[in-house]
């Protein structure tokens, strides 16, 4: 691969479910001009809800349809004024739902990524990123385990918002439940799978800060289970810090002592990530075999149309995954 497609690897963007702003949001990055920079984006839906998209927006552009997935890479105009779709008729253009929760936005939703998948995992995308989906779609398609879920132990979320970033080791899990999964075993696994993961994004010695579980750090878990973790990781040679009071531990990573964090739970990372910077903010999923990422917002069916849905996360979540598919680190903040 000569250096200039590996600088601009081939990147996988399903649209997300068509009744929702996925398309708009996706549209109005795309012809930024700033997703061609990074990478060579590739849809992955329905040409039909990417037409009408452009005239909620009022852009005009051309759409080339791709059908075949093997010709997905071939196939491609590779121009900010045409966007290249990979389409093989999974849903019809009459039948566009928007605005609503539909069996048929939750099943196509689920093909398209599965198609995406099957591609990344065959190696024509270096990356792949999901669209907003709803999972009331897909729960009324049946098809809701196809979206990949933060398992502990097994795959992970990562939120970042421009300095700060953090990854959770636990996610959908209520609080009470918490105490008793942070074991030594846990907390030491997924700092593994996170220094692995940062280091193949061209990070070479990932500082990582580990936030405590309770006030100032200090109470039983932190002292029996996440210390011990922390102390293993170093021992393996991994750059590991903690536990740290989580009152403190996000502005340390603000400021640049650190370029990660380690959460405990879902809104210990999350109300600190929306807070610090709400827009622009991109999801990453470990786990997958490739470079996975998501948006933080939903499918917004109350604006669908309106051409008011902010696209700045869609466009982060594109250019993030490119420079990191590419080993070239975290995009710089601009």
């Amino acid at each position: 691969m000569s250096n200039a497609l590996k600088d601009r690897p081939a990147v996988g963007i399903v649209i997300g479910d068509p009744a929702g702003i996925g398309p708009e949001v996706i549209a109005k990055s795309w012809l930024t001009g700033k997703l061609h920079e990074a990478c060579r984006p590739v849809l992955i839906g329905s040409a039909a809800a990417m037409e009408r998209a452009l005239g909620f927006i009022g852009k005009k552009a051309s759409i080339n349809v791709i059908t075949d997935p093997s010709k997905v890479i071939s196939d491609l105009a590779d121009q900010v004024e045409t966007l290249d779709i990979l389409d093989t008729g999974r849903m019809q253009g009459d039948a566009l739902p928007l605005g609503e929760d539909t069996a048929v936005g939750g099943r196509v939703s689920a093909e398209w990524l599965e198609e995406a998948d099957q591609l990344a995992r065959s190696g024509v995308f270096a990356a792949t990123v999901m669209g907003p989906i709803s999972t009331g779609s897909m729960k009324m398609a049946g098809t809701l385990d196809k979206v990949v879920s933060p398992t502990p132990g097994e795959s992970y979320l990562l939120l970042i918002s421009g300095p700060l970033r953090v990854a959770h080791v636990t996610d959908h899990i209520p609080l009470r439940e918490v105490c008793d999964l942070l074991t030594k075993d846990l907390v030491a696994v997924t700092l593994r799978k996170l220094n692995a993961a940062m280091q193949s994004w061209g990070i070479a010695k990932p500082r990582i800060v580990v936030a405590g579980l309770n006030a100032h750090a200090m109470g039983r878990e932190d002292k029996e289970q996440i210390a011990p973790a922390v102390e293993q990781a170093r021992a393996e040679g991994i750059d590991a810090t903690g536990p740290i009071s989580p009152d403190t531990v996000f502005r340390q990573c603000i400021e640049g002592r650190y370029d990660i964090v380690l959460a405990m739970y879902h809104d210990q990372g999350h109300i600190a990530i929306k807070t610090w910077g709400f827009s622009g903010n991109s999801a990453i999923i470990l786990g997958p075999p490739y470079t996975h990422l998501s948006v933080a917002h939903g499918t917004a069916f109350d604006i669908v149309g309106k051409n008011i849905a902010d696209h700045t996360m869609m466009q982060s979540a594109i250019v993030t995954g490119a420079y990191l598919a590419a080993g070239r680190g975290f995009p710089a903040e601009k």
